[in-house]
């Protein structure tokens, strides 16, 4: 992340999504780039136990860890964390169409 002001937070509940998470993180930053946003992804991890939050920071997303167990949770603990004027959620498994 740099200091110019981010225009949109994508936030991704996850857990367990090592097979899709890379390819939803890498079609956000896309549609950032084809957009010409400042943007950020979060994914807000609920206790994965696979390689998705290694694979999250490989990709430039800031991880947020989420103790509280369920979906709601993971969406409340991302959302509190995204600094953006705009706030976009999207699941890990590849679901969203994040172009």
């Amino acid at each position: 992340m740099t200091d110019e002001r981010i225009e949109v937070s994508v936030v991704m509940p996850c857990l367990n999504e090592a097979e899709t998470l890379e390819a939803c993180i890498s079609k956000a930053r896309a549609a950032f780039e084809r957009l010409d946003l400042a943007g950020e992804i979060i994914v807000a991890d609920n206790g994965s136990t696979d390689r998705s939050m290694e694979i999250a920071r490989a990709c430039g997303a800031h991880v947020v860890a989420v103790r509280e167990k369920g979906y709601g949770a993971a969406l409340a603990g991302g959302i509190a964390a995204a600094t953006g004027e705009f706030i976009i959620m999207g699941d890990a498994d590849n679901s969203y169409d994040f172009g």
